[in-house]
């Protein structure tokens, strides 16, 4: 369609600019996804907060201004809130930029199959069909609403992936094998099972303790990684316990707990170190950047680690169990 006949096609190449002016989509063919694949399509309304709840904004609002705000905020580089029951947030469509430096971190091969796990809106699905054709991505989804949502969304944009309502901690082993697995939900631990659903070599891309970490896999039994510079906050996966509350952390410098690293630490070690000796360690380890942290999943566990998977700093991970 020409940008004389679509009216969001001026503020998508806006904000394609802004996020390749911030070092993303250096890669031709993710640039061309996002310069093509249209994201008010995907969130047709979407929830703002304000006090004492949501303001919903949607796409044909007899209101022009509203309207207008609406097309604003879709093409602006920010999550949205897509899905709220009772107050609380289900689901979203994330910050396009994340969106675009998770993707070419995946490092995703001409032919490779794709998993990813929280359909949400179809948004990441579609823009994982323009690069390596939908029969070739899969996204799984707890919600039904949310799944119906997201075909509905993606045929309207003119693809047409395979969208299964399910457990995402069990993958999709219908569809497998997978060169690789993206996760849009953040997640205690790296469900073990997804493992034997990948092929050698493969990797997992998924939020964990708001941060990202990316695993090679070995074999069904084996894989492991390091975590990414970026941070990432995301909805947590349905179906799983939710992590543990915030710790109790009177007494702690506050200048500590407003450091986002420190509470990056904090979240992955909230089932094995209190928060003052997570604070003793992020001291003498001279307050270590996300990159130093890696996770290694077996078939006998999984753990987090600083610097060494076989070294001093280690903590086991929650296993996720499937419903």
């Amino acid at each position: 369609m020409g940008a004389h006949r679509d009216p969001a096609a001026g503020a998508r190449a806006a904000l394609v600019a802004e996020i390749v002016a911030g070092g993303a989509l250096a890669d031709p063919a993710w640039r061309a996804a996002f310069e093509e694949v249209p994201r008010d399509l995907f969130v047709p309304y979407y929830f703002v907060g304000r006090p004492g709840g949501y303001e919903r904004l949607w796409g044909q609002d007899p209101d022009p201004d509203r309207r207008a705000r609406w097309l604003e905020g879709v093409y602006t580089d920010m999550p949205l809130a897509t899905r709220v029951r009772d107050g609380e947030l289900l689901s979203s469509s994330s910050q396009p930029s994340l969106m675009a430096r998770m993707l070419e971190v995946l490092d995703v091969r001409d032919g490779h199959a794709v998993l990813e796990i929280g359909a949400g809106t179809g948004y990441n699905a579609a823009l994982l069909s323009h690069r390596l054709g939908e029969e070739l991505v899969t996204t799984v989804d707890l919600d039904p609403e949310i799944t119906e949502s997201a075909r509905t969304h993606l045929a309207t944009a003119g693809y047409r992936p395979a969208v299964v309502t399910g457990d995402g901690a069990r993958g999709c082993a219908s569809r497998a094998p997978f060169d690789r697995i993206i996760a849009t939900c953040t997640l205690p631990s790296v469900p073990a099972g997804w493992l034997a659903q990948c092929t050698p070599g493969a990797l997992i891309e998924a939020p964990l303790a708001t941060g990202l970490i990316l695993l090679k896999v070995r074999d069904a039994g084996h894989a492991q990684g390091r975590f990414l510079h970026t941070p990432a906050y995301f909805v947590p996966l349905r179906g799983v316990a939710p992590s543990p509350g915030t710790p109790y952390t009177t007494g702690l410098p506050r200048p500590s707990l407003e450091n986002e690293l420190f509470r990056f630490l904090l979240a992955l070690t909230a089932d094995t170190l209190d928060p003052y000796e997570a604070y003793e360690l992020w001291r003498s380890e001279g307050r270590p950047v996300r990159e130093r942290f890696g996770v290694t999943v077996t078939n006998e566990g999984q753990w987090a680690w600083l610097d060494d998977p076989q070294g001093p700093h280690t903590w086991p991970l929650r296993d996720v169990v499937p419903r």
